[in-house]
């Protein structure tokens, strides 16, 4: 297949080039996201939600994206579309518009939903992307990628800090400008992609790819997916909640609690950076393994930590547990190499999902009990990083 093709030697400037341009509007789309996220206390209070109410915001948006994701990536390995990328951009911009002057509970969940369906978009072609970028380096490549989305991620709460929270609801539309400079930079990465197409394959290049056995490929996946659920799963309970933990339990205000959560961030996106290469240079299975059971012991800690540790477990949580992402779609996409389209879907999209029904579950959890308690019960949920174990052994990348 044509889109398999690695781009040539010669190329490899413009290549660096489209990796820095699809990990920038990663950054971009997943700062969308995240902005959501950052100004559920202000929605909160605008709206008089529950936490059942705030948590179906983030499970329409999730959902939305979980469903489609693998959809589109089904769709466009069959037929390649590269300028649904800029689209898909676009669809995040009206939702953010939307949602600064959403005037009532109902638009908050559409502007969540056309969000959704931009990420939908986005994802599994810009992984792909990434993937005929990286010059063989694909761990690389998809860190580099997933690293943009992560310091998008790490933006929200820190803006929602600094300017939605004195400004209240509408200064999230302020941020939709930003939109524009995605569907720019996607307008030139779909240029990029298009010309690619049709390129020759570089000679020598195997033209058909290792296929593994059905069985092994099934086990691997429902293995994978497990893990996919037990670190969103978790992630839900921090990217939703974990403001609303601090103000609560520690009594801190809405602003400094922001910034704790985009500590939590940043060292979500450093670790996000440093799985991919890593599981280049010793494999796939070790990252995988060593990071969501790995981070077991700070979760089964932070619950009973004072604010400062709290923090710094937090910190420890985001980098640890982030590392694991990058690896797991790589290892995900050796198994299935005709595949990339749908298997990037799918793990974006039921990464997605399982972070969005975590959202809503935990929220109706914490109007139940209380919003610790969520955090004693979530703290086992690494755990089940156990079951990596049982993964086939991955050959690191040849360099």
């Amino acid at each position: 297949m044509s889109s398999l093709a690695t781009p040539a030697p010669t190329t490899r400037s413009s290549t660096r080039g489209v990796l820095a341009a699809i990990s920038t509007s990663h950054m971009v789309n997943d700062m969308m996201q995240s902005l959501i996220l950052a100004i559920y206390p202000v929605i909160k209070g605008g709206f008089n939600l529950s936490f059942t109410q705030i948590g179906l915001i983030t499970l329409t948006y999730q959902l939305t994206a979980s469903i489609f994701q693998p959809l589109v990536g089904l769709v466009t390995d069959r037929k390649p579309a590269p300028y649904s990328l800029p689209i898909g951009m676009a669809s995040t911009l009206c939702g953010m518009l939307l949602l600064g002057f959403a005037p009532n509970y109902a638009m908050v969940l559409l502007a969540a939903a056309m969000v959704g369906i931009g990420s939908a978009i986005f994802h599994p072609e810009a992984s792909r992307i990434a993937r005929l970028a990286s010059g063989g380096r694909h761990g690389l490549a998809q860190s580099v990628f997933q690293v943009g989305g992560n310091f998008g991620t790490a933006l929200g709460p820190l803006i929602a800090a600094a300017v939605i929270v004195p400004f209240g609801q509408h200064a999230a539309s302020w941020f939709a400008g930003a939109a524009l400079i995605g569907i720019a930079l996607l307008t030139y990465v779909s240029r990029w992609y298009a010309l690619h197409l049709g390129a020759p394959r570089p000679v020598g290049q195997a033209t058909v790819a290792p296929r593994h056995p059905t069985r092994t490929v099934a086990r691997v996946m429902a293995i994978l997916l497990v893990l996919i659920f037990s670190k969103y799963f978790y992630m839900a309970s921090i990217g939703s909640y974990f403001t609303f933990y601090l103000i609560h339990h520690f009594g801190i205000p809405v602003a400094q609690a922001q910034l704790h959560l985009f500590a939590f961030l940043v060292a979500s996106a450093a670790g996000g950076f440093f799985g991919g290469p890593l599981g280049d240079r010793i494999g796939r299975k070790p990252i995988i393994w060593t990071s969501i059971l790995g981070v077991a012991p700070f979760a089964l800690a932070l619950p009973h930590a004072d604010l400062f540790w709290t923090t710094v477990l937090a910190v420890l949580i985001g980098f640890v547990l982030s590392s694991a992402f990058s690896a797991i779609v790589v290892y995900a996409q050796e198994m299935m190499p005709h595949r990339i389209g749908m298997v990037s879907g799918l793990f974006f999209g039921f990464a997605f999902g399982m972070g969005g029904l975590g959202a809503a579950v935990l929220g109706l959890l914490a109007d139940k009990t209380s919003i610790e308690y969520v955090y004693q019960l979530t703290a086992f949920l690494p755990l089940l990083g156990i079951i990596a174990a049982w993964l086939p052994p991955s050959r690191p990348a040849a360099h």
